[in-house]
């Protein structure tokens, strides 16, 4: 159970000390998300929490919001010279307004919360709202306001009741490119010119630029469970221009780490958790594949691409790249090396072959490289009649993983196999044959 402790430490809003949190059955037949994490946040700074979706780290910041009990850990808050502990808000990423309050409404819902008195609600909800940039738009409600606006309302709300403590659970994610860009710069500018009450900021986020360009140390998660794999101190003034080669080559290091960790030993079976039938297979469709190798194949990456521009290029962040890339790598189709990665003679084969071809080559490489196709091909082959109930391996899978990983890999490999015409499946039988396999 989580214990909350107080400790006077100079400068110090926070301090989380192995935090460990389990999903699922109580004691430790659930899914450890959280392992043995501590965290220090100090006044007059922005931490990033970076990672991959499924690390942890909004588990981490709803049991700082006190939305969620871990099961293990300190979550200590530490008083100003006063004896006052630092006060908390957060921001969600899916807005989380009332559709039937108007925008006003919504950013006095905290402070009604607390009790304060309506004239003095309404004069620092107008002022929050003004500070955000939705002076005018007092009496609209979300449905009429873009996903910028609707975001800058949750802004508000979450500024207006003078937080010690900022927390953003990816606040830009549900943003496009350019509106999320906006909303970050105004927010950086409001924080540099002190306008908000606020004396720290934590942010998750799964977008190396971002973090980079925010944050000024920026601690990277890693999965399965979740742990802090790094913490990494950005020395960068602010403003930070994307294109400078020192924020460049931060950004291409933090891609290196979070590959090399994700991929120690490229010779071995796959990236993925587990081994032999047991990995479990994120879903990747065999057209982001392809897409990813005609890419990398095609000028002016030549066959060996940044991670980084990549990313750029294609508008990808590390939850949607990472898994392709791995992906190719378990194929043999690529190399990850350090923030690059490298097409293999055969990927390049396959970006210029035409549609059988392609289709042969990845057969080749499923076959070679993912114990689950070669499994399921081979039961087929021994069974009289080549068909076989999906159950039979999703049973298998469930010995070693959760049922929702033996479905997502299941699933996946599936996907594969039948795109090579390696094996059929069946939806409405729920079944594997070789009936239409070549």
């Amino acid at each position: 159970m989580a214990t909350l402790a107080r400790t006077a430490t100079a400068n110090t809003l926070l301090k989380v000390e192995h935090l460990t949190h389990r999903y699922g059955k109580v004691g430790s037949g659930g899914l450890l998300v959280l392992d043995d994490v501590d965290l220090t946040l100090r006044e007059n700074e922005v931490v990033g929490l970076l990672g991959r979706s499924g690390s942890g780290k909004s588990t981490l910041l709803r049991s700082i919001a006190g939305l969620i009990r871990p099961d293990e850990g300190a979550i200590d808050f530490v008083p100003d010279e006063h004896g006052a502990a630092p006060s908390v808000s957060m921001v969600f990423q899916t807005f989380a307004l009332f559709p039937w309050l108007t925008v006003l409404q919504n950013v006095e819902l905290g402070l009604e919360a607390q009790r304060v008195p309506a004239e003095e609600r309404r004069t620092r909800a107008l002022a929050a709202i003004d500070l955000i940039g939705l002076d005018g738009f007092e009496n609209a409600y979300p449905k009429e306001l873009s996903g910028g606006m609707r975001q800058r309302v949750g802004l508000a709300r979450a500024i207006v009741v003078n937080p010690s403590l900022l927390l953003m659970d990816e606040p830009f994610s549900a943003l496009d490119v350019l509106t999320a860009e906006t909303l970050r710069t105004d927010l950086l500018d409001l924080w540099a010119e002190g306008r908000m009450p606020i004396k720290s900021i934590l942010i998750v986020t799964h977008n190396i630029e971002e973090a980079v360009l925010m944050c000024d140390r920026i601690l990277v998660f890693s999965s399965n469970p979740g742990r802090v794999a790094a913490e990494i101190k950005v020395d960068l003034p602010q403003p930070r221009d994307r294109l400078d080669p020192p924020f460049r080559a931060l950004v291409d290091d933090i891609y290196a780490r979070m590959t090399a960790r994700a991929a120690p030993e490229p010779a071995r079976d796959g990236v993925f958790p587990g081994t032999g039938i047991q990995m479990v297979l994120p879903r990747v469709s065999t057209n982001s594949l392809a897409g990813l190798i005609e890419e990398v194949d095609a000028s002016p990456f030549n066959g060996r691409a940044a991670m980084a521009d990549l990313a750029d290029q294609l508008q990808l962040e590390i939850d949607e790249l990472f898994p392709m890339a791995e992906t190719l790598q378990l194929l043999r189709f690529a190399e990850l090396q350090g923030a690059n990665i490298q097409l293999t003679p055969s990927a390049r084969r396959y970006a210029e072959a035409d549609v059988d071809t392609r289709k042969a080559l990845f057969a080749q490489a499923l076959l070679a490289h993912v114990p689950l196709a070669q499994h399921i091909k081979r039961v087929l082959d021994e069974r009289a009649g080549h068909a076989a109930p999906a159950r039979r391996f999703r049973d298998e899978l469930e010995d070693h993983m959760s049922p929702d990983y033996a479905e997502e890999t299941l699933r996946t490999v599936t996907l594969w196999g039948r795109y090579a015409e390696v094996f059929a499946y069946d939806e409405d039988d729920d079944r594997f044959s070789l009936d239409d396999a070549v």
